[in-house]
């Protein structure tokens, strides 16, 4: 799944650690005016006890990625245990990476921000 998300995640996005978590987030640099002054984070991935979290904040932000996502796992006859952003999974066997794949590789960095700048309105 890590490999499915470095081969998506659009141009601009920096990968790191947040949290303890492995991160895909806007630069400073590029978004400064965040509501904490941490890096937007477009996606993220954290080892719990019992289970590993997907993060997809466009997910919660976005009504048709949601829609996507959740279409795309019923059609695999997989089951989709999702918080409002987040997908919780055992083995990566238990998600739709396909589909994964396409949401990450959706928002390129600047329409992210975009969407980031318009929910202070």
């Amino acid at each position: 799944m890590l490999e499915v998300i470095r081969r998506r995640v659009p141009a601009g996005y920096v990968e790191g650690t947040t949290s303890g978590m492995i991160s895909w987030t806007v630069p400073l640099s590029v978004y400064p005016d965040t509501y904490n002054k941490q890096p937007l984070w477009y996606a993220a991935i954290a080892p719990r006890k019992n289970y590993v979290s997907l993060h997809l904040p466009p997910v919660y932000s976005d009504a048709t990625l949601e829609k996507k996502l959740r279409d795309a796992f019923a059609a695999a006859g997989k089951r989709l245990d999702m918080g409002k952003g987040c997908v919780r999974f055992k083995r990566a066997d238990d998600l739709e990476l396909d589909a994964i794949g396409d949401i990450i590789a959706t928002l390129p960095m600047e329409r992210w921000v975009a969407m980031a700048k318009s929910w202070k309105k």
